[in-house]
């Protein structure tokens, strides 16, 4: 593993997973959300993101943590693993709301409430989103280790294997 992405639902546990992956195996972690994100919670260009994404894709290694279906294609084409958090959408929203009011190390403030349109998300992720990164896998996935959680003790698991 060299190049590896982790995507799910928003709350399912990603950032936790890949900064434990990180640590393990020495590989460069980026937060997309943390690229995207400004601190007075606007966000930069999509030129400039998608820059700043083609200069990781483009480098020897990396763990790429976020969706961002939008650029998710791209990010498929040039990885060898792909780490997917498959999780009952309940506990997805539990994980938003668990990290209220805690620091993170992908977005620069800290969140003092659920926002609906956010929870709408969360909601709507295993019927407009999951379908079409199964799609997504079926077809870039030939030659790729794809590895897909359904709990975060799977994740745990997972981790715990490479030790």
């Amino acid at each position: 593993m060299k190049k590896a992405i982790v995507i799910g639902c928003s709350g399912s546990g990603k950032t936790t997973f890949a900064l434990k992956l990180s640590e393990m195996t020495g590989l460069p972690l980026y937060h997309l959300d943390a690229i995207w994100h400004k601190a007075d919670r606007t966000h930069i260009t999509r030129e400039d993101f998608d820059e700043r994404l083609s200069e990781i894709l483009d480098s020897d290694k990396w763990i790429i943590d976020g969706n961002y279906n939008r650029t998710l294609e791209a990010r498929l084409e040039k990885c060898d693993t792909v780490f997917l958090f498959d999780l009952p959408t309940e506990l997805c929203i539990k994980g938003a709301a668990d990290r209220l009011f805690k620091p993170r190390v992908d977005i620069p403030w800290i969140e003092s409430e659920l926002d609906p349109s956010f929870v709408k998300k969360i909601e709507e992720f295993a019927h407009e989103s999951l379908p079409k990164i199964y799609e997504l896998l079926e077809k870039y996935g030939e030659g790729k280790q794809t590895v897909v959680f359904k709990s975060r003790k799977e994740a745990e698991k997972y981790l715990g294997g490479i030790c």
